[in-house]
């Protein structure tokens, strides 16, 4: 079984804004290292759009970006991505899927078949899974930034405390700091 790792940027506020973090040649090999060591990505529809909207017209290089962001999406394209959607049935993107039917048993049976991992980038779908005890490891990057507005990690509650164990934290050149934590 492979674990459920929940990996996002976030401000030192909590703000899960994506337009608010550092988005250099730095974070995107952060992501590209942790998204090449698991098996496979989930979504939830909103983020799967976002994501659809942009990336794999970068991978076809018909937008042009930094090399690193290149690679990022040039990985992201041959990935497996699996959309958590209530609304929508069809997801044309390069081996993307959809989970069908009740969405815990869903979610375990990716994780049974996905021996590298899954790799979680939705903060709403996040909330849903870790009421469950789903999640196994929190990957963020924790942008030097105060917001002060926009989602915030967790904003509809969970109900109690999530006990961490420290893997790692490095701090990046640009201020950002990736933490690593697993559940204890």
């Amino acid at each position: 079984m492979g674990l459920l790792t929940f990996s996002l940027n976030l401000t030192l506020d909590g703000c899960v804004d994506h337009t608010q973090g550092i988005a250099d040649d730095e974070t995107h090999a952060y992501f590209t290292e942790v998204m090449e060591a698991g098996g496979a990505m989930l979504w939830g529809r909103v983020t799967y759009e976002l994501m659809e909207g942009t990336w794999p017209a970068v991978a076809r290089g018909d937008i042009e970006v930094p090399p690193a962001m290149q690679q990022w999406a040039a990985k992201l394209e041959s990935k497996p991505k699996y959309v958590v959607s209530t609304t929508r049935q069809d997801f044309p993107w390069t081996n993307s899927h959809r989970i069908d039917g009740d969405l815990r048993a869903g979610i375990q049976k990716l994780k049974d078949e996905t021996p590298d991992g899954v790799l979680l980038g939705s903060g709403l779908l996040a909330t849903a899974l870790d009421r469950w005890n789903l999640i196994d490891e929190y990957r963020f990057l924790i942008h030097p930034r105060i917001v002060g507005h926009g989602p915030t990690l967790f904003q509809s509650g969970l109900p109690s405390t999530r006990r961490l164990e420290l893997v790692s934290s490095t701090p990046l050149s640009n201020g950002v700091i990736a933490a690593h934590y697993r559940r204890g």
